[in-house]
C-alpha cells in the first residue's frame, strides 16, 4: 500500500476559530499549500515580505507531502502570496497571536493506493476495531525526520549541554535523502565548520544568516549562536525528543495494562509501536480515561503504572526526571510538561468505494476520510485501519524512489560537452573517397558497409542522442533575487541617462 503519491492524495482542512477584531494588529489569513512544511512555507513568506522572525503565528505543524489548509496571523504586516503551490486568503483581523486552541479539529481526506483485493475484508473488520477501540495517540513519523535524515536527537545534546554538538547537526550535517539546495548549504559548513567569513555559494544559506552572524561576532559562544535558531523551532527541537519519550513510555504502559495477545507492533521511524486490536471491557474503560504525560522535570503521576512506565523509558535513556533541563538557557530552552490522553477516536470515519489505481497497474485505491482532533495523526489511523499490508519506507526506498527526479536533477546540472569543431583540411575526404561517417555521392548506406564479395548485411540507423534536458526553473528565493537584480540595474540606468541629460544642460 501507498499515500502520499500525489499531494492531493492527502488533504487536511483545518477546522478553526478566532475572535474578529477589526483594525487590529494581526491579519488573518487561510493558507493553502502542498509539498511545504509548516515551516517552509512561513519561512517563504517572511523571507519576501522581509518580516522579522516571530510576526508569524499558526495553531498547528500540517504535513509537507500532502495538501493542506490552516490559518496563519501576521503581525502588523499585509502580505499576498498566489503560487502553485502556495496560497493566501485573507480573512480578517484579530487582537493576538494564534495558538493550538484556535483549531476545533483538522477533517482528512486520504487516498490509500497500490492495494490488492485480499485486503478488503480485513479492511472492514479493521474499521469496525478502530470504531470500537480507538487508536493509539502515538506520535508519527513526520514528527521524527531529524532521525530519518542522520541528525538524531538535538535535545540530547542540549540535555548534555554540547551546544556545538547540536549546531553541527542542525546545520553542517547534510542528510543523503535530502536533494534540496538546503544539503549543499550544510555540506558546506560541514567542511568549513569554523571558519565563520566563509563565502556560502548558495542562497539558500540564508536561513542561518543570524546564527552565522552570531558565530562571526562571538566565536566558540555556542549557546547564543543556538539560541538565535527561530523559538518556534528551537521548541520543536525539544518536542521531538518528548514525543519519543511519550511513545516510548505508553508502548510500556500498554504492555503492563494488557495481555500480549491483545497487541501487535507496527514499524515507525523511531522504532516500533504497539497498537491494540483487543481489549477487556476494564482496560477499555481504563484506556479511555487515560492520560500520559509529556515529561518535564515537574512531572507528577497519580497511578502507578504510569510512574512504573516512565521510569522503565527514563532509565533506558539513561536521564531521571531533573535532567530534563537545561541549565544554560532554563527560560528559553525547557521541557514543558502536560498531559495527552492515551487514545484517540477518528470522528465520522467514511471508507470509499474500491476504485481502479490508475498510477499503480493491476491495483486498486480505496478513499478514506474522517476527524481527528487537534494533535492526533491521520498517517496513525491510516496505517492501523491497513496494518495488515503497511510497511514503513527504509532509506533504501527513499532513495529509489528519488532516482528518476535525481537523474533529471544532476543531468541538468551537468557541463555540457563541447560542440564539435569543424575538421581542417587535411582531415577532409579525398576526391572519390567518403570522409568518415558520411556516405559518398551514388552510393547508399549499406553499399558503403559491403565488402567485395559478400552480401551486404543491414545495419539500422543509430537514433539521434537524446536532448540534454532544459534546466529546472529557478526557485522562488532565486526569482525574487533576480528581480531584485534587475530592479538595481535598471535604476542604475535611470540614474546614469539623468546625469548625462544634466550635464548637456
Amino acid at each position: 500500500m501507498r499515500i502520499k503519491q500525489r499531494p492531493e492524495d492527502f488533504s487536511v482542512k483545518e477546522s478553526y476559530r478566532f475572535d474578529e477584531v477589526p483594525g487590529a494588529l494581526f491579519r488573518v489569513y487561510l493558507m493553502d499549500k502542498q509539498k511545504l512544511s509548516t515551516f517552509e512555507a512561513v519561512d517563504r513568506i517572511r523571507d519576501a515580505f522581509g518580516l522579522k522572525p516571530g510576526a508569524i503565528s499558526f495553531c498547528g505543524l500540517k504535513d509537507k507531502q500532502g495538501r493542506t489548509e490552516q490559518i496563519i496571523a501576521v503581525q502588523g504586516s499585509d502580505v499576498d502570496v498566489q503560487e502553485a503551490n502556495l496560497r493566501l486568503k485573507y480573512l480578517g483581523r484579530t487582537d493576538k497571536p494564534l495558538s493550538a486552541a484556535n483549531i476545533t479539529s483538522n477533517r482528512f481526506a486520504v487516498t490509500v493506493r497500490s492495494l490488492d483485493e485480499s485486503v478488503l475484508g480485513p479492511l472492514n473488520g479493521a474499521a469496525a476495531e478502530v470504531n470500537r477501540l480507538g487508536v493509539v495517540n502515538y506520535f508519527d513519523s513526520q514528527r521524527f525526520g531529524s532521525l530519518k535524515h542522520g541528525q538524531g536527537f538535538i535535545a540530547k545534546d542540549l540535555i548534555r549541554g554540547d551546544f556545538e554538538a547540536a549546531l553541527r547537526n542542525y546545520f553542517a550535517k547534510p542528510s543523503e535523502l535530502d536533494r534540496t539546495e538546503d544539503a549543499k548549504v550544510k555540506q558546506f559548513w560541514r567542511e568549513n565548520w569554523g571558519r565563520w567569513d566563509a563565502r556560502v555559494p548558495f542562497e539558500g544559506s540564508k536561513k542561518y544568516h543570524r546564527i552565522l552572524r552570531s558565530l562571526r561576532d562571538h566565536p566558540g559562544d555556542y549557546v547564543r549562536a543556538f539560541l538565535q535558531i527561530d523559538a518556534d523551532y528551537r521548541a520543536m527541537l525539544l518536542f521531538t525528543y518528548q514525543s519519543y519519550l511519550w511513545n516510548e513510555g505508553v508502548r510500556r504502559y500498554l504492555q503492563l495494562l494488557m495481555p500480549r495477545e491483545h497487541l501487535f507492533p507496527l514499524r515507525y521511524q523511531a522504532g516500533t509501536l504497539l497498537f491494540h486490536r483487543d481489549a477487556s471491557p476494564e482496560a477499555l474503560r481504563t484506556l479511555r480515561d487515560a492520560t500520559f504525560p509529556l515529561l518535564g522535570p515537574d512531572s507528577t503521576f497519580k497511578n502507578a503504572q504510569v510512574e512504573e512506565a516512565v521510569q522503565w523509558v527514563l532509565g533506558r535513556e539513561k536521564l531521571a526526571l531533573k535532567d530534563l533541563r537545561i541549565e544554560e538557557s532554563p527560560r528559553l530552552l525547557f521541557f514543558k510538561s502536560e498531559e495527552r490522553p492515551v487514545l484517540v477516536f477518528p470522528h465520522k470515519l467514511v471508507l470509499g468505494r474500491p476504485q481502479r489505481d490508475e498510477l499503480n497497474r493491476g491495483s486498486i485505491k480505496s478513499n478514506v476520510a474522517f476527524t481527528l482532533p487537534p494533535g492526533a495523526y491521520a498517517t496513525l489511523v491510516v496505517k492501523r485501519l491497513f496494518h495488515f499490508s503497511w510497511r514503513e519506507d527504509s532509506p533504501a526506498d527513499i532513495r529509489a524512489s528519488q532516482r528518476p527526479r535525481l537523474t533529471e536533477v544532476e543531468q541538468a546540472e551537468a557541463p555540457r560537452a563541447p560542440e564539435p569543431r569543424a575538421r581542417p583540411s587535411f582531415e577532409r575526404a579525398a576526391p572519390g573517397r567518403a570522409a568518415p561517417g558520411r556516405v559518398a555521392p551514388g552510393r547508399s548506406a549499406p553499399e558503403r558497409s559491403r565488402a567485395p564479395g559478400r552480401a551486404a548485411s543491414f545495419r539500422p540507423a543509430e537514433p539521434p542522442p537524446p536532448e540534454s534536458p532544459s534546466p529546472p526553473p529557478p526557485g522562488y528565493r532565486e526569482t525574487q533575487r533576480i528581480k531584485k537584480e534587475a530592479k538595481q540595474r535598471a535604476q542604475a540606468e535611470t540614474a546614469a541617462k539623468s546625469s548625462k541629460s544634466k550635464k548637456k544642460k
